[in-house]
């Protein structure tokens, strides 16, 4: 695809990028499994570079797109080779800047680099946990984590929640924070969206009747009559952990989220 050809109005995603998204809309096996997911408008999925396998290779922004399959905005690169990618898109950046992903590289936001090279204090996103790994955390809209210290080829980096964590300081991250941080901002509007969406309607479990709901029953707006929220289940609703107890990943955090 030509560069003019990009510069005409947007007429949807580059087709090479992109493959059919099969939705289960909440069923297995054709039952329901997860509630109030069904129908929803026709997505494709656009192929996200992760990995970021292309050292050294410098990259230009040709255009930033919304993504129907994920929060934040994402980026149509073209590399120096000729090569087309689609990458998530960090606050800051527009089209016709240069980005690369280096061992060491400028400090500015988009490029990526080791985060034995990115200085202390600095906002990154698209942080990746293990060495080869590819972006693994801080990829949604609006989040960022933080380096707090480097020593002994680790580094302790806080993530959005709070959450203190080691990592090996030869693992990547990007500098800046993800793109589209109003995303929470956004009023639905009205219920035909959330349809559009893939959301169905919910019902209180406090308006329903005793045999379909442990909150239902009463006469009136009543309180659920119980020490918690719970499921229809039964099963704590707010506040239950569900991490598991000897998780591998416990030995890397150093301060738990709030």
């Amino acid at each position: 695809m030509s560069i003019s050809k990009l510069d005409t109005p947007f007429d949807g995603p580059m087709k090479r990028l992109t493959k059919f998204k099969k939705r289960n809309v909440g069923r297995s096996g054709g039952k329901i499994s997860v509630r109030h997911k069904g129908g929803g408008h026709k997505r494709k999925y656009r192929l996200i570079d992760f990995k970021f396998e292309k050292i050294g290779v410098e990259a230009k922004i040709e255009r930033i797109e919304r993504d129907p399959n994920r929060s934040a905005r994402i980026a149509l690169l073209k590399y120096r080779d000729g090569e087309w990618r689609y990458s998530v898109a960090v606050q800051g950046v527009k089209p016709g800047d240069s980005i690369i992903c280096a061992e060491k590289a400028q400090v500015k936001p988009g490029n990526r680099m080791m985060i034995k090279n990115i200085p202390v204090g600095v906002p990154i996103s698209l942080l990746e946990l293990f060495p080869g790994k590819g972006a693994q955390a801080a990829r949604s809209a609006g989040s960022f984590a933080t380096i707090q210290a480097l020593d002994q080829q680790k580094a302790q980096v806080k993530m959005s929640s709070g959450e203190i964590r080691i990592v090996n300081w030869d693992c990547y991250a990007t500098i800046g924070q993800v793109s589209n941080a109003e995303h929470n901002a956004v009023s639905i509007g009205k219920a035909g969206r959330s349809r559009w969406m893939g959301i169905r309607p919910s019902v209180r479990g406090s308006a329903m009747n005793p045999v379909d709901h442990p909150h239902g029953g009463g006469e009136g707006c009543q309180p659920i009559g119980l020490k918690s929220p719970k499921t229809p289940w039964g099963k704590p609703a707010l506040g239950k952990k569900t991490r598991r107890k000897y998780k591998y990943s416990n030995k890397f955090i150093v301060k738990r989220r709030k």
